[in-house]
């Protein structure tokens, strides 16, 4: 991993929003006395995005008295994590997928659009809008090339959809993230060729089949993954305990 230090041009100070510090406090809160350390993390994300998407030196600063941290101990966290950005950044952040499934599937091509429409890495475009990185794996090997503008993914990428992106987001609209091409989330490209058959996703309730779920009846975002439909129990097998009661 290559060295990163902080900016040259830092702000004077930082202190977190009364909104901020109460989240702050409830985070260090959720450990015992003493271990206060733990919620490290969470703090430096949060002075991140209070500040931009950026973590100036006081902001590494103040997290660490709000700990009881030796400062360097926060500093060393926040240079090792490239989750923490140690420079400002446009508003829109665009980190590019160039690990191997991406790369195989033309993620060098989304690169030359980026260095074409924002400039060199870490650069800053002049209207404060754009900056771009090139990122290990993300996660989404199946939608490559991929990548990720903010809190965002982009995917099923090519040179036209993605300058079609860059330019939504340029003139304020917001482009739809996800697939960029016709394809439901991560599934096949094209129609089903393998597990077709409905009898495969046939519920059955009680020795009863019914039809499978939907996507409408799928769980939405929120719902704890334990929630379902509960069962309906059988009838009791006869048995003597009627007789003996007449």
């Amino acid at each position: 991993m290559s060295v990163r230090r902080l900016a040259e041009k830092q702000p004077a100070s930082f202190a977190f929003t009364a909104e901020n510090l109460a989240w702050a406090n409830a985070q260090i809160a959720k450990y015992p006395e003493g271990r206060q350390a733990s919620a490290v993390i969470p703090l430096l994300w949060r002075a991140q995005e209070q500040s931009g998407g950026w973590l100036p030196q006081k902001a590494i600063e103040h997290v660490a008295d709000l700990l009881g941290m030796a400062r360097i101990r926060v500093l060393e966290v926040a240079t090792f994590y490239t989750m923490f950005n140690l420079a400002p950044i446009g508003k829109f952040y665009v980190q590019l997928c160039g690990t191997t499934p991406c790369m195989l599937r033309g993620s060098e091509e989304l690169k030359k659009v980026c260095h074409r429409r924002i400039g060199e890495q870490h650069h800053v475009t002049a209207d404060s809008k754009f900056s771009w990185i090139e990122v290990e794996c993300l996660g989404a090997c199946v939608n490559a090339p991929m990548a990720q503008i903010n809190y965002d993914y982009y995917e099923d990428l090519t040179p036209a959809s993605l300058e079609k992106i860059l330019d939504d987001l340029a003139a304020g609209k917001a482009p739809k993230p996800g697939p960029q091409i016709d394809r439901q989330l991560s599934a096949p490209v094209g129609q089903l060729t393998t597990l077709t058959d409905p009898n495969l996703y046939a519920r059955t309730n009680g020795g009863a089949h019914g039809p499978a779920l939907t996507d409408e009846q799928a769980k939405k975002p929120g719902e704890a993954a334990n929630v379902r439909e509960a069962a309906v129990p059988k009838p009791p097998v006869g048995d003597s305990s009627g007789h003996r009661r007449s």
